[in-house]
């Protein structure tokens, strides 16, 4: 059984930026059966956005292209924001949302501090490197 899990917009940003980090190694293994990405329409609308915000290098093309092969080998769910709110900022509702919808065991971002109540839903924080060692991809 793989691991549910939801990955924060600020870890795909990281693994645009560098191909030598945790978070582009995370995003290579997607396909690789150790776990399950799970993505919503809100999400997927910010991992599009904020690409275009914060890799200019980036084409139109080459986003949607990105953001495609994300969506197709995702697990993709409807949100009803009925938690709300639960964490300090609301644009991490969405995120924390989906992970309970999604069944989800992990969140991986670089704000852990921001999610500090996921774990009373069962949802434990981890950045790209702590999450690689726990699937035994990291020493």
């Amino acid at each position: 059984m793989c691991i549910e899990i939801v990955i924060d917009t600020n870890v795909i940003i990281a693994s645009l930026k560098s191909k030598r980090g945790a978070s582009y190694k995370l995003l290579n293994l997607i396909n690789s059966k150790k776990f399950n990405i799970n993505v919503s329409v809100p999400l997927i609308y910010e991992y599009e956005q904020v690409i275009a915000d914060k890799i200019p290098k980036l084409s139109k093309n080459d986003i949607t292209d990105y953001i495609d092969a994300i969506c197709k080998l995702s697990n993709r769910h409807n949100i009803y924001y009925l938690w709300r709110p639960q964490l300090k900022d609301p644009k991490d509702e969405m995120v924390l949302e989906l992970a309970i919808k999604s069944k989800s065991k992990y969140i991986i971002t670089y704000n852990k501090i921001d999610f500090k109540n996921a774990k009373k839903f069962g949802v434990h924080v981890l950045d790209a490197r702590e999450f690689l060692k726990k699937i035994g991809e990291l020493k």
